[in-house]
């Protein structure tokens, strides 16, 4: 009955959704209530599902560790395939209250093959049990976000990355910025810089949605390229990277998704934790370069409640390039200060259902002594002199993300729901200038994002004979506020206030022998308004700016998605695909720089993405590989031009196509072989028929990795990584003898990174990186393809990154 009441609570939303304009105040009192009611339900029956425990019981403990002996921290555990729990930082895990006899206990974790283990369970006594997982060559790593429920990657037909918590924590040992991090591992995503904007990072050639748990971070209203740098590496318990355009999360996903999994509340233990302490800083140039590191992570079980707590503070020094000059300071990461406090709760009532309450604040700003000596680009650096800066510090000051989710798998007809309210507080701040092209004066801008919204999902398998399968369904309800302003009182972009509803719903068939059809449909219904507005003047007394009459822009588009996947043989596991994307991207710079009196008269159609894609995965003997190649179009795309000096969008047809591919060998237990290469390319079409290539912001160079692991005892953990960026020559200098904003050439560039962990006991850890290992003097790919004389900056010089953590 409870199933009958949520679907026709649903059918009446998309129903007024799709006959009729809606009011956003009464769809968002519809969408509150369904969840409250959800939530009424799904706790009422969760106390009516709770079984009595036996008089004659034992308990269980363990600990999960892999082939060398580590912990393996939040792995599954299931009892009997029913009642399950996760395991703690340490890797121990419990189960109490168990019915005495033989119960099957079995152990996931992404990156492991599963286990099984047989137990025998004796009256008012505690059995032990240590289960050893070992690394899973086949790749079956289970997905959560690729369509919005668990599943196996072999299952999916698209790209996808996934970066367990071991190689985030391997990485960010070199470069704790997560944005480095992404950027050195995951084929097709573009390399990150010492700045802390992630411009330049296109996935695909296209911009990516930044989640948090299913949280949007990105601002597609206006992009100010900060949303990758929204947490520290601390709080994550894996990154799933999704590629190409998808149709499942809607707004700002053209290129696909980056999300962002935190971590869960442990069992096993009232109180456990991890204490990290560390510092790092420029080998061979140390003076003013030390930075320091603290973390502090504390989870445990109380009854049926559950924990998380994680603070990090991260102070970086000045960075200083191979020479030892100080690197420009134009948004950049030297002399930062970072903080990330993570807050989760849980609640159990049953092993059907769960309450999650979630806090995540972000902070990161630059507080300098040094400003920028503005270089000449071509000729030589920018670097920071001592100096202070008239401005306020540049950063993201604040991102807040509260989130509460509830999820109930025992629901009629084996329906699993998860419902998730947000709110996401997100304010960045860009660099003062002493002057700008785009508004008079001196100035300073920062972008504030105000996002609340409510995900609606439910899981409902199916069979119809020898076949069977799953339908996902759900809606999306999102309002995001977003302008764009100085802090001396000045508005540069108005308040752009969106409402969007989208349902949607996925469909997947097991057709024959593991042959697996995926496809679906979602609905986009969203309408901005913009109240009445003057741009902001370009010269004295007013000069150049308008009047702009507010009103509301409405955007609709119905997107598909459809797929096929056969995992049969491992040797070789095909897929095609094809996937549509919707964006709202940059509405803020056409407002900006509007010309027409009226909103009717701007070019403000929404960006219709559809993503073709072939590609497979193989697996035979010691070696894994993948290959994949795509075409991504668009009738209307948006490429940042240069005019007069700023980016301006370019409205055109779009082609976007490239490659990518992978490879993995396990050449003994103890060193395993890796690279990756990705390739993108891209052209607008203009009206003559003619086409152009779209410049560095968006298309990337070629990127290719290469990497040794080596293990030479238990203890000891090693990693030597190379990340190259090859060479892009695509636009010739224009009539003044300069290059065109972010149509500079590229040249190549190679950077070799060392990682290193030492397991002293079952405590201690100690760890090493170093970034830039030969001490290698290059510009970074942003800096050269930008060719803007201020942001000609060299990368960082050799890093030494030192830290030492205790598990309790």
């Amino acid at each position: 009955m409870n199933f009958i009441y949520i679907v026709y609570g649903l059918s009446r939303l998309l129903h007024k959704s799709f006959t009729k304009e809606w009011q956003p105040f009464l769809t968002y009192k519809l969408a509150f209530a369904v969840l409250f009611f959800v939530l009424f339900v799904g706790i009422s029956s969760a106390q009516a599902q709770e079984q009595s425990v036996t008089a004659e019981t034992g308990s269980l403990t363990g600990q999960i560790v892999d082939e060398y002996g580590y912990p393996v921290s939040f792995a599954s555990v299931r009892l009997d395939g029913n009642s399950g729990t996760q395991s703690d930082s340490n890797g121990n895990f419990s189960f109490s209250d168990i019915r005495i006899g033989r119960h099957e206990v079995s152990v996931t974790s992404v990156g492991f093959r599963r286990t099984d283990k047989t137990i025998e369970v004796l009256a008012d006594s505690t059995s032990q049990l240590q289960i050893v997982l070992s690394k899973d060559v086949e790749l079956k790593e289970v997905v959560v976000t690729a369509g919005r429920k668990p599943e196996s990657i072999d299952e999916v037909p698209s790209s996808i990355s996934i970066l367990t918590a071991r190689e985030v924590q391997a990485q960010s040992v070199v470069n704790p910025s997560i944005a480095s991090v992404l950027g050195n591992t995951i084929p097709g995503l573009g390399t990150a810089t010492n700045k802390a904007t992630n411009s330049g990072q296109t996935l695909r050639g296209r911009q990516v949605l930044v989640l948090i748990d299913g949280i949007p971070q990105s601002t597609p209203l206006m992009n100010g390229s900060r949303d990758i740098r929204t947490i520290d590496p601390a709080v994550i318990e894996r990154v799933e990277v999704i590629k190409g355009a998808t149709s499942i999360y809607g707004n700002g996903s053209g290129g696909g998704i980056i999300n962002f999994i935190t971590k869960k509340p442990a069992a096993g233990k009232r109180i456990s934790g991890t204490t990290s302490i560390g510092s790092n800083g420029n080998v061979v140039n140390t003076a003013n370069t030390v930075g320091y590191r603290i973390s502090q992570l504390l989870a445990g079980t109380v009854n049926k409640f559950t924990y998380v707590v994680n603070g990090t503070y991260n102070y970086t020094g000045v960075f200083k390039d191979a020479k030892g000059e100080v690197n420009g300071q134009d948004d950049g990461l030297g002399e930062t200060s970072l903080y990330n406090l993570y807050l989760k709760a849980g609640y159990k009532p049953n092993e059907h259902s769960q309450l999650l309450l979630t806090y995540n604040l972000f902070s990161s700003v630059q507080r300098s002594d040094y400003i920028n000596s503005v270089g000449v680009y071509g000729e030589h650096p920018s670097i920071g002199i001592k100096g202070d800066s008239p401005g306020e510090p540049a950063g993201t000051p604040q991102n807040h993300n509260l989130w509460a989710s509830y999820s109930h798998d025992g629901l009629p007809f084996e329906t699993a729901l998860d419902v998730t309210a947000y709110y996401n507080r997100f304010i960045s701040m860009n660099r003062y200038v002493p002057s700008a092209t785009a508004w008079y004066g001196p100035g300073q801008t920062q972008i504030q994002s105000f996002k609340k919204g409510i995900r609606l999902n439910l899981n409902t398998p199916w069979s119809a004979g020898s076949i069977s399968g799953e339908v996902t369904y759900g809606l999306d309800l999102l309002n995001d506020m977003t302008n764009q302003v100085l802090t001396d009182g000045r508005v540069y972009i108005p308040d752009m206030n969106m409402v969007n509803l989208a349902p949607y719903a996925q469909l997947k068939v097991d057709l024959v022998d593991q042959l697996v059809f995926k496809g679906g449909v979602r609905y986009e219904n969203a309408r901005v308004k913009v109240k009445d507005f003057r741009t902001i003047a370009t010269g004295p007394d007013g000069a150049g700016s308008i009047d702009v009459t507010g009103g509301t822009i409405p955007y609709n588009a119905t997107m598909f998605n459809a797929g096929l996947r056969y995992s049969k043989y491992e040797f070789f596991n095909p897929f095609i695909s094809f996937s549509q994307g919707f964006a709202i991207n940059e509405l803020g710079r056409i407002l900006r720089r509007a010309k027409e009196s009226t909103l009717q008269n701007l070019e403000t159609d929404p960006i219709i993405t559809n993503n073709y894609e072939a590609g497979f995965s193989s697996r035979f003997g010691i070696m894994s590989v993948t290959a994949a190649y795509y075409i991504s179009t668009s009738n209307l795309g948006l490429n940042l031009v240069d005019v007069g000096g700023f980016l301006m969008p370019q409205r055109e047809p779009e082609k976007v196509y490239g490659y990518e591919a992978t490879a993995e060998a396990y050449v003994h237990p103890k060193v395993t072989l890796g690279a990756s290469y990705s390739y993108v390319e891209g052209k607008a079409e203009l009206d003559d028929d003619s086409e152009i290539y779209l410049n560095g912001g968006r298309i990337a160079p070629p990127k290719g990795t290469a990497y040794v692991y080596y293990r030479p005892t238990s203890n000891l953990n090693l990693q030597l990584y190379l990340i190259h960026t090859g060479s892009r020559d695509r636009f010739d200098v224009r009539a003044n003898g300069l290059y065109g904003n972010s149509e500079g050439p590229v040249k190549s560039v190679n950077l070799i990174n060392l990682s290193g962990s030492y397991r002293i006991n079952s405590k201690w850890t100690a760890g090493l990186g170093v970034e830039n290992l030969l001490n290698t003097s290059y510009y970074p790919v942003t800096s050269q393809y930008r060719a803007v004389d201020a942001e000609y900056v060299q990368g960082n010089g050799a890093k030494l990154s030192l830290n030492l953590s205790f598990d309790f």
